[in-house]
């Protein structure tokens, strides 16, 4: 196991290079002695009377917030709102916000740079996102409108607050949701400074403020400039950040309210103007805006992000899983009291046999129901609820640690490997049976949590050198095995079982001095 911080992570590659950047979903806060002391003190005489002012304020908020949409119909509200409405509630709203987080400890806002208009930028994209107190950058963008998750809504307080706020609202449950805020941003945007500024924190997501996360395309489909924001907690103590891994939310609360004054920076940067090119493809637009504000800030720009709930960081040209879900897998059937080694496959290689949920809590002699539909769950399902035997065969066999890695990498070839159409029938078990795009991400998938998207791009790069759209066993081997750089990655993830739990200290799952390492839990 490494030595190295469980916060970093270093590339495997032993060649000379640039160093990798940080874990940005891993946050660490360390107290000394004095500092827990401190703490303890004004955690009990001034964060209790800080958080109770402060919910006191924001239950004031309400009746602004109301009173700004109260008797107005879904079509006006498709308008901005002007007059009275307009002039009393929005002052009451940024007053009585400042006023939040200043009782919270934000006693000083200092603010760096020129806001553009809405005609020069209308959009602002803010970054790097690490708190739940960010939304503190509104105040100096004179309150933009934002764009929220649907469910929101039915939060009291953050509900009203986002009615009136007009706020673009995505529902994660409606695919067509999606559609319907891309069509409403680029409405806005291009509305010739009608509607006030939109603000996105483009990445997403909270992470630890040493690395950008990748910046998703949805703040610049509508191909308009941008200006960048860039939000600091220049602070002796970071109490702020609110990562994957590290603090929970009571936790960053309680010692945020505890510090006597916390400082935020919010900078405004130089609009960015995208070239043609850029306006024509958001995802390029999206990466060079990402690259100025990460120089700006002088932290890397980084391809991690979180693909279906799950936090994916790049090593070399592969994506994986910060922490792939075949090990929770295994902790579920150890808490099962079953042996993954135990178990009969029972599979045929190259072909695919669907089995139901009772089928496979038959096939791996589970009784409990909850464990069962926990188990099942972790495996990809098809239109009919069934999942094929052959990917429970494979995390199976990667869980029972009985198999060399060697071993390991062969049944996985040989279980997904197919013949190619224009080999004789004859040569179906021999050498010539090759692993297609869908076999690799599968397997890709399953052992170390890559995106099945990112895996098939990285299968038709590998599949380039040749003429063959498939791999061989021994071309596979080769990238799992013996590269330099996957296959330390292979030999890490693919031992779970032998792996300490999460919170000791030589745990593995972030890459650190040539391992992965794993983050602690969230304590809150």
């Amino acid at each position: 196991m490494s030595q190295g911080s469980p916060g970093d992570w270093a590339p495997l590659d032993p060649t000379p290079g640039p160093p990798a950047p940080p874990n940005p979903f891993v946050h660490e806060l360390h107290l000394s002695r004095l500092q827990r002391v401190k703490f303890c003190l004004l955690g009990v005489l001034l964060a209790p009377i800080r958080v109770l002012l402060a919910f006191i304020v924001l239950f004031l908020l309400w009746p602004f917030a109301w009173l700004q949409v109260a008797g107005l119909t879904e079509e006006q509200l498709r308008e901005p709102i002007t007059g009275w409405r307009k002039t009393v509630c929005h002052h009451g709203v940024l007053g009585l916000s400042r006023l939040l987080f200043f009782l919270l400890g934000f006693l000083r806002i200092r603010v760096r740079g020129q806001r553009a208009s809405r005609l020069q930028a209308p959009v602002l994209v803010a970054a790097p996102h690490s708190t739940f107190f960010d939304p503190i950058v509104l105040l100096p963008c004179d309150l933009p409108k934002v764009v929220s998750r649907a469910e929101n809504l039915s939060v009291p307080v953050i509900g009203a607050l986002l009615r009136f706020n007009q706020a673009i609202l995505v529902s994660r449950h409606d695919p067509a949701s999606r559609r319907r805020v891309v069509e409403e941003v680029r409405r806005r945007a291009t509305s010739g400074g009608k509607w006030p500024q939109v603000l996105f924190f483009p990445e997403g997501t909270c992470s630890n403020k040493k690395a950008l996360l990748k910046f998703k395309p949805g703040a610049f489909i509508a191909g308009v400039p941008v200006q960048p924001v860039l939000i600091r907690y220049p602070n002796s103590l970071d109490t702020t950040s609110w990562a994957w891994r590290g603090p929970g939310v009571l936790k960053v609360l309680w010692l945020t309210a505890s510090q006597p004054c916390s400082i935020v920076d919010v900078e405004f940067l130089p609009v960015y103007r995208p070239s043609l090119e850029e306006s024509r493809d958001p995802t390029l637009y999206a990466n060079n805006v990402q690259r100025v504000m990460a120089q700006a800030l002088g932290i890397p720009a980084t391809e991690c992000e979180f693909v279906e709930s799950l936090p994916v960081i790049v090593v070399g040209r592969l994506k994986v899983a910060l922490e792939p879900q075949l090990w929770e897998l295994g902790k579920v059937l150890q808490k099962a009291g079953l042996s993954p080694g135990c178990v009969d496959a029972g599979t045929e290689p190259g072909r695919s046999r669907r089995i139901s949920q009772e089928e496979f809590a038959k096939q791996l002699q589970l009784s409990d129901s909850q464990t069962v539909a926990g188990a099942f769950s972790y495996f990809q399902q098809d239109a009919n609820g069934l999942v094929d035997f052959r990917d429970v065969a494979l995390a199976l066999a990667a869980l029972s640690g009985g198999r060399s890695l060697e071993e390991l990498t062969r049944l996985a070839f040989e279980l997904f490997a197919e013949e190619p159409e224009e080999q004789a029938e004859e040569q179906a078990k021999g050498p010539g049976r090759l692993l297609y795009r869908d076999g690799f991400s599968t397997i890709l998938h399953l052992l170390l949590g890559s995106p099945r998207p990112a895996a098939r791009t990285l299968h038709a790069e590998l599949c380039q050198a040749g003429a063959r759209q498939g791999l061989s066993l021994c071309e596979f081997q080769d990238f799992s095995l013996h590269h330099p750089l996957h296959g330390k990655l292979f030999s890490t993830y693919l031992r779970p079982s032998q792996t300490p739990p999460a919170s000791s200290p030589g745990s593995t799952t972030a890459l650190a001095n040539g391992t992965v390492q794993a983050p602690k839990q969230k304590g809150d």
